[in-house]
């Protein structure tokens, strides 16, 4: 028994009209553009904090109390390390949602 071609499922969806998948086209080409730049600007802002990180933590110890000059650098030292570490992470998850983000935008306007 064969099902006669008439009566198939269809599971393809019917393609785009020329106008739309040109209009499609051109709205996917502003998106690329638009987040590419987007996402250096991200990168750019991190690049910003993390330098800003890493200069915070030099210079002559202040207000470290008790402790003597070594063991307030060495404090100084560890507590740079840990920021920057922070922020490096911070940084890798940002990154990583942006391109979660724009992988499901990406397939889900695929024609």
């Amino acid at each position: 028994m064969s099902i006669p071609q008439a009566n198939a499922p269809q599971w393809r969806p019917e393609p785009l009209p020329q106008n739309s998948r040109k209009k499609h086209r051109v709205f996917l080409w502003v998106f690329l553009w638009v987040f590419l730049w987007v996402f250096l600007g991200v990168q750019l802002l991190f690049l910003i904090l993390l330098i800003v990180g890493i200069t915070s933590g030099s210079g002559a110890p202040e207000g470290c109390g008790t402790l003597d000059k070594q063991s307030c650098n060495d404090a100084e030292t560890a507590g740079t390390a840990i920021g920057v570490g922070l922020i490096i992470v911070l940084w890798a998850v940002v990154d990583f949602i942006l391109g979660i983000t724009y992988a499901v935008y990406h397939l889900a306007r695929r024609p």
